[in-house]
């Protein structure tokens, strides 16, 4: 899928909604334990009741590490069961990878070939070589981390040169290792006054923006200072979502939460003149 294909499964769904499949044994429903595959059964209730408001989803991997070979086995099953009901519907893997380019291969072969995601978030520590092996892939994505909205981000990300701020020089330097079919970047939505300053360096790739809902983010200031005239923005929101309500109406509670999503996303789309 290329940036074309995304932009058009955004104008067709008149949403930009991302949902994360953080899906938590701790906080799902009661009744579903008693599933045979709990993480699944609550997945694909989520999927069947949000699908038709989602452009993309993205099951955080380490949900799912946790539970060791069943929680893998869980994750195949959600992915297959996305691209049954919906193939155009984008995936992200959140799994946040990034070593010395042999590891960089063997990772993107995990994710690229045997899972056949879209898309995998990736961190820019060690640089491009650790990247490079993501971006072999035609039609696959590699999302790189920029600027996050965690409260450590101060740490490094704003370290400055007296030029540009390290979460700049990511973007500066990454922008070229990649084109904008198949480079995002994370930018988180608690930050969204920056991304003036990210457009000015990338105006024309995507950015995968998390933290609206249960982190605070606005979506109406994301999209004043984020969209582009291509709409440039998957917006995710994970427990605002997913855990909107926690008995036997729980699909229901989470349909109603991302249709809110929608329509405010909708607005905003129509305001640009994008659909």
């Amino acid at each position: 899928m290329d940036s074309g294909e995304l932009l058009q499964r955004i104008r067709e769904k008149k949403s930009f909604l991302c949902i994360g499949l953080d899906t938590d044994l701790h906080k799902i429903p009661a009744h579903l334990l008693e599933e045979e595959d709990p993480v699944f059964a609550f997945n694909r209730r989520i999927i069947d009741a949000t699908h038709r408001y989602a452009v993309a989803y993205k099951p955080n991997t380490a949900f799912y590490e946790m539970n060791g070979a069943d929680g893998w086995r869980s994750l195949e099953r959600t992915v297959a069961y996305i691209r049954e009901l919906d193939p155009s519907i984008f995936i992200i893997a959140d799994a946040k990878r990034g070593d010395i380019g042999n590891t960089s291969r063997m990772y993107a072969r995990a994710f690229f070939e045997r899972m056949d995601v879209d898309a995998l978030t990736v961190a820019p520590y060690m640089g491009s070589d650790s990247v490079g092996p993501f971006l072999g892939y035609p039609g696959k994505w590699v999302i790189l981390l920029a600027l996050t909205s965690n409260p450590g981000a101060d740490d490094f990300q704003f370290f400055s040169d007296g030029r540009r701020h390290l979460y700049e020089q990511v973007l500066v330097m990454a922008g070229a290792w990649g084109t904008e079919d198949n480079m995002m970047f994370v930018t988180g939505a608690t930050r969204a006054e920056k991304l003036a300053d990210v457009r000015r360096i990338i105006p024309g790739h995507f950015l995968l923006v998390p933290g609206v809902g249960a982190q605070g983010g606005s979506l109406e200031e994301v999209a004043r200072y984020g969209m582009n005239d291509r709409c440039g923005l998957l917006v995710n929101s994970s427990r605002g979502i997913l855990y909107a309500g926690d008995g036997p109406d729980f699909a229901e509670a989470a349909a109603g939460k991302a249709g809110e999503l929608q329509a405010q996303m909708e607005e905003l789309l129509r305001e640009r003149g994008l659909i």
